[in-house]
């Protein structure tokens, strides 16, 4: 798709900004709606209806469930319209593939794939927008009667089509009022370009051991090789997904708005569940406001705790992708934070720091494996390659010859994924005069280095917008 690129993103965004900052208050909301249409519509014509459908759906159902206010059965029917409209969207053009090979596969039919093309960002924009009508039928929120005002709540171009999955409740405020400034946007520019930075400089960079390693054929890697692959992919995925993250917070703020975080430095957790609090926040909460708690929480017996936990997990899985391994990957991580409540949590907390960090890391650089392969053979295949099983060695002279090439961005990818550089610059800015002005200064020449690496690839992709 044509806006899966970073390269695109750059070519529309100092417009829409432009014209963002010109018109008077009252009109940015229509900016901001017909920005986001545009946006949409030039990288995925075809399914534009889609999601004005989905908006249209929300709004109208948020509309009479306020118009009927003291009629119960209409209000939980509107409730009842928005999901499953909702959730029939996602599932015939998310799922429709995936649900047909699984029957065909298990009982033998013939059932036509309709393949249908995925269409961006439809995992992002049907929750957010779903989080209106529940939100309203809970009565945390109250109703918006203007389109232009909810239209351009769920399209908002920033975080569109990968997240931060922004509730209405987040922003409904400054979709009625926001302050934009030179310093508010300034702070802004200063976020997108640390996400900028994440993509580019090291995303790409490390992803391309990743790309060059997963070509190979899976019984021709060392064991070396191999870790050193999907140790790549570990941290490919962080800097890409955190740093769109990052640019869609940055982009917001320019705007006007306050995204909630998404990312919190996830690989220096010390437990799953403590990774899972770091890891696409967002995410989490919207599970834990509309499924998990719904569901009981943990207030209803030990029993329904791990059922509404299996739950949570299976569906986060395959809110991640139609295929098994997705599914396998949700399941792998229900597990953990089951095992971690029933008792390993408490075994983690008596160990030292390290131990358990170092655990935490390698549970989820395992489930990268589950996460990247498709076919359950190839996952198979990989783990028996990271552990010795194809009996070439330990390291050969083509994994000494990666390991020469990426070593310096292997140790930048570990420096950044901490909190490390925070703390130094906390230190510093308290610390040092003239501060203030290194680090606009030190801004500017990263946005110059990362706008050299983008002259020179044609081509950006993000990892999740493809979910």
């Amino acid at each position: 798709m044509v806006f899966s690129s970073l390269t695109f993103l750059f070519m529309f965004l100092p417009a829409a900004l432009l014209v963002y900052f010109i018109v008077p208050k009252r009109w940015k909301n229509l900016v901001l709606f017909l920005s986001g249409v545009i946006f949409y519509a030039y990288g995925e014509p075809v399914y534009l209806y889609v999601m004005i459908l989905s908006v249209l759906i929300d709004f109208c159902c948020g509309y009479v469930m306020n118009r009927y206010d003291d009629k119960p059965k209409i209000r939980f029917a509107m409730l009842m319209t928005s999901v499953v409209m909702n959730l029939t969207l996602l599932g015939v053009f998310k799922y429709s593939s995936f649900f047909v090979s699984s029957i065909n596969g298990l009982f033998g039919t013939s059932i036509t794939d309709p393949r249908l093309p995925l269409p961006i960002g439809i995992s992002f924009y049907t929750f957010q927008s779903m989080s209106y009508t529940i939100d309203l039928y809970r009565r945390k929120i109250p109703v918006q009667r203007n389109f232009l005002k909810f239209g351009a709540y769920v399209t908002m171009f920033p975080q569109l089509v990968a997240g931060p999955i922004v509730r209405y409740d987040d922003v409904r405020k400054e979709l009625e009022h926001r302050e934009v400034s030179v310093s508010i946007a300034g702070e802004g520019a200063a976020i997108f370009i640390r996400g900028l930075a994440k993509k580019t400089l090291l995303a790409n960079n490390i992803g391309g051991l990743w790309a060059t390693i997963k070509a190979l054929p899976i019984d021709q890697l060392d064991t070396a090789t191999a870790w050193m692959g999907i140790l790549a992919f570990t941290f490919q995925i962080f800097f890409d997904f955190s740093g769109y993250s990052d640019m869609a917070i940055g982009m917001g703020k320019m705007m006007g708005f306050q995204f909630p975080e998404n990312f919190n430095f996830p690989y220096m957790s010390k437990s799953i569940s403590e990774f899972w609090r770091r890891w696409h926040m967002t995410l989490g909460t919207w599970f834990r406001e509309y499924v998990y708690i719904p569901l009981g929480g943990n207030r209803k017996g030990l029993f329904k705790t791990i059922r509404n936990i299996a739950i949570v997990w299976a569906l986060t899985g395959l809110w991640h992708g139609a295929s098994w391994n997705f599914v396998l990957w949700g399941v792998y991580f229900g597990v953990l934070i089951i095992l971690e409540r029933l008792f390993l949590g408490k075994l983690l907390e008596k160990l030292p720091e390290f131990l358990s960090g170092l655990y935490t890391f390698l549970m989820v650089v395992f489930s990268w494996v589950l996460f990247e392969f498709e076919q359950i053979q190839d996952i198979l295949r990989y783990f028996k390659a990271m552990f010795g099983g194809n009996g070439l060695g330990f390291m050969d002279e083509r994994a000494f010859y990666y390991l020469r090439n990426y070593a310096v961005v292997f140790l930048l990818c570990i420096l950044f994924s901490t909190d490390w550089c925070k703390r130094l610059v906390s230190w510093f800015t308290s610390r040092v005069p003239g501060a203030a002005v290194v680090f606009p200064l030190g801004r500017i020449a990263l946005f110059a280095i990362c706008i050299s690496f983008l002259v020179d690839a044609t081509y950006n992709p993000f990892l999740y917008f493809r979910f």
